[in-house]
């Protein structure tokens, strides 16, 4: 594979301009189609196969108009104002009146309408009923929405919304998160390589990768449902991963271009000689390093689809969307990055080792060209391998003990009491919490099928029986029309309380004494029991989809490194590390460590993000695992040495993995900033396992049992070397290749340097 990857880097080096030519029409043309095609994200967390789908499904069949998406309108009042005076019931009828005239608009209903009002008449309910679902409820719609209440609000009236879809729930991708993150990537680009060139170039093809993939969400989005998630998940990756490709591609040329001769010992070269060096050192990179890369982004990619087998929708379109825009980072990386280094020409050369400090930076720079048992991440490497049992111990107990708060992991789906304070969704949250109860925050609704109904009073029967639910506060019939009813229940419990879960789990299997005698059939739905169904599915599914990644990627690392002890160590590594991220996403999300100053709610933990959590810091940690380990067996192959190896293949991995890590955590982390809950505990739980993986597991806790092994890392059984293709991921072959043609070997010493 590193003579593919060989000729395809002098292929894009060479012929740069056809090269840019081809990206620049594939980025105009997801562009037109991203912009053009008018895609909505949207939040639907529909399961196919649930009660609660098959509650809906039965609505959009015999009550269509009522199968649409729903915004419960809270109207509240302040002081001496009620909502029960005149001047104020005639504001919210007029207001109300205005709403059924709304295209898109099925019926509106006023507090007088749901005769849902607090005991102090301070606060009521309504609510507005669409003729779609919320991803086609138009902008003008909601727009009209908001200014149909101009009436009410100018008697005193205080409006807020809650639902599906409301007026101020458009998804609005903030742009400060990427801006912090891409700043963030950059002053670690320039403390690593000391050059504004060379720090900017995997900015610049990083940020071509996440243009397309989130244009290509947007145009997606147009097509089917796309979940709001999946931009910022694209996003996120996109950036993290298209950063990190380059930087592991560019460093290595870095390298090859110190240890041209021309370069090594200061002489003149020509121009022809430079370019030839420039060229071959492009093609070196992307045969040796883009070797890694290849089977890093894979695996990432690899993980990513592993959430279509899950079989839920959301996940599936977030994992496919994330997973294109990592395969675009991939091939940028991979064409586009040598074609600019073809544009850049030697003026690379000389920026790539420009000193951020005079001299520092070209003298690290050669050192780790030419002496890399000289850096201090051999240092390190010798470090961890002297101490390899106390740090394996230390490492492993501290990752354990930050990610106990797992076990106290309770799932749930984002709703009202997520949201910022500032957000109406939340205000109507707290508002109908206090003024009325939880309960009225999550709504169930039993549609009855009477298709069949022996009693003509069935729904009347079906409400009192429901009615007596232990957990019940209300059981109120709103529709009895076209053989079926709907009747909606109000919890005594809000809508992520383990009790109301208990409460919809309770009814169904009560069901065909609820039913009795009267021939009807009930189904339980509603928002509420979706996001049970959901998270109760979500669950179920995390055994799944671990054996199903983790599967597939153990033959791939086993065919990578011919060895079975690498993608074994590799797996138990990648647990731990998910473990201590989702700790620290418990302790805060849930717990409220620090959730003020990092401007969080606490709440229970979103259902999908341990799944995407295990799918994302898998396929990352492989990242890392590939690159180190190749580098620590690419040494091997000199030296014959397996302490020596890892202490030399570990030096010249630390300056670039710590920078990867550092560049992702940073990425991650920015995603704080932004304003959707889900998206921050997303991005902090990423933050942290990669950061976990980085540090502590790939540069620490591999190396020390790769040392306590020894050669027995490298075991394998005889099929392993008759039947497993060996694909030189280390590039052995083309360093061979390379110093025969050359007529070189690799310094080993640097005048007037020391240890």
């Amino acid at each position: 594979m590193s003579h593919y990857l060989y000729r395809l880097g002098r292929f894009s080096f060479r012929h740069r301009w056809a090269v840019l030519c081809v990206w620049l029409i594939v980025l105009v043309g997801v562009g037109a189609a991203g912009l053009g095609m008018g895609g909505k994200l949207t939040d639907n967390f529909a399961i196919p196969g649930t009660e609660s789908q098959r509650a809906l499904d039965l609505l959009q069949h015999k009550l269509p108009q009522l199968a649409g998406a729903e915004t419960q309108v809270v109207f509240a009042t302040q002081g001496d104002i009620t909502l029960t005076e005149p001047r104020v019931t005639d504001a919210i009828a007029k207001s109300v009146a205005n709403l059924k005239a709304i295209p898109q608009v099925s019926f509106a209903a006023g507090p007088a309408d749901t005769h849902v009002v607090s005991p102090d008449a301070h606060v009521g309910l309504g609510a507005v009923q669409y003729t779609v679902e919320a991803s086609s409820v138009s902008d003008a719609t909601l727009n009209a929405v908001e200014a149909a209440f101009t009436p009410a609000r100018s008697v005193g009236v205080q409006v807020e919304y809650s639902g599906e879809v409301y007026p101020g729930s458009a998804i609005v991708v903030p742009e400060t998160p990427e801006i912090i993150g891409i700043a963030a990537a950059f002053i670690i680009l320039l403390i690593t390589f000391g050059a504004v060139v060379a720090a900017g170039l995997p900015i610049l093809t990083a940020c071509i990768g996440v243009g397309m993939g989130a244009l290509g969400v947007l145009a997606a989005a147009a097509l089917t449902d796309m979940p709001s998630a999946s931009l910022s998940l694209a996003l996120m990756l996109g950036l993290s991963c298209g950063i990190d490709y380059a930087l592991f591609i560019l460093t290595r040329y870095r390298t090859e271009l110190l240890r041209n001769p021309s370069e090594r010992d200061g002489s003149a070269a020509s121009a022809h000689d430079r370019a030839t060096a420039l060229e071959e050192s492009a093609a070196m990179a992307v045969g040796t390093a883009g070797s890694a890369v290849v089977f890093a982004g894979l695996t990432v990619i690899l993980a990513l689809c592993g959430l279509a087998i899950v079989g839920i929708p959301f996940l599936t379109a977030m994992g496919l969307a994330a997973a294109a825009t990592v395969a675009i980072s991939l091939l940028i990386a991979l064409t586009l990055l040598p074609a600019l280094l073809g544009f850049a020409g030697v003026s690379v050369a000389k920026v790539i080792s420009a000193p951020v400090r005079p001299g520092h930076a070209k003298e690290g720079a050669h050192i780790a060209a030419h002496a890399a048992h000289l850096t201090a991440g051999t240092r390190w490497g010798r470090f961890v391998v002297r101490y390899r049992v106390p740090l394996l111990v230390a490492g492993t107990a501290t990752l354990i003990v930050i990610g106990l708060p797992t076990l106290s992991m309770h799932f749930g789906l984002p709703n009202g009491a997520t949201q910022p304070p500032s957000s109406t969704a939340r205000k109507a949250f707290d508002i109908t919490a206090e003024h009325l109860g939880p309960g009225f925050n999550g709504p169930l609704l039993a549609v009855a099928d009477l298709s069949n109904a022996k009693d003509p009073a069935a729904a009347v029967s079906l409400t009192a029986a429901l009615k007596a639910e232990p957990g019940v506060l209300v059981a109120v019939p709103v529709v009895d029309q076209n053989g079926t009813a709907i009747i909606q229940l109000i919890p005594t419990t809000g809508p992520n309380d383990s009790a109301t879960a208990d409460l919809v789990k309770r009814i169904r299997a009560d069901r065909a004494n609820i039913e009795g005698s009267t021939g009807a059939h009930i189904l339980v739905g509603g928002i509420t029991a979706s996001n049970i169904d959901t998270s109760a599915k979500l669950a179920a599914a995390l055994p799944i989809f671990l054996l199903a990644v983790i599967g597939p990627a153990f033959v791939l690392l086993s065919i990578a490194f011919r060895t079975g002890m690498v993608p074994i160590t590799s797996i138990i590594g990648f647990l731990l590390s998910v473990f201590a991220a989702l700790g620290v996403q418990v302790a805060v999300f849930q717990w409220g460590w620090a959730a003020g100053i990092l401007g969080i709610t606490p709440g229970e933990t979103s259902g999908f993000i341990p799944i995407i959590a295990l799918a994302i810091i898998f396929g990352l940690s492989s990242d890392y695992e590939v690159f180190v380990v190749s580098r620590i067996k690419e040494q091997l192959a000199k030296t014959g040495d397996p302490q020596d190896a890892i202490r030399n293949g570990v030096g010249v991995s630390v300056r670039v993995v710590t920078a990867a890590g550092l560049i992702m955590f940073g990425v991650f982390i920015s995603f704080i900033f932004g304003g959707d809950p889900t998206i921050k505990a997303i991005g902090l739980t990423l933050a942290a396992g990669v950061i976990f993986d980085a540090l502590v597991v790939r540069l620490t806790l591999i190396p020390a049992v790769m040392s306590l092994l020894g050669r027995g890392m490298w075991s394998h059984f005889r099929f392993f070397v008759k039947y497993l293709p060996d694909l030189d991921i280390e590039g052995t072959a083309l360093e061979a290749a390379r110093e025969a043609r050359l007529g070189t070997t690799t310094a080993t010493d640097v005048p007037g340097v020391t240890a």
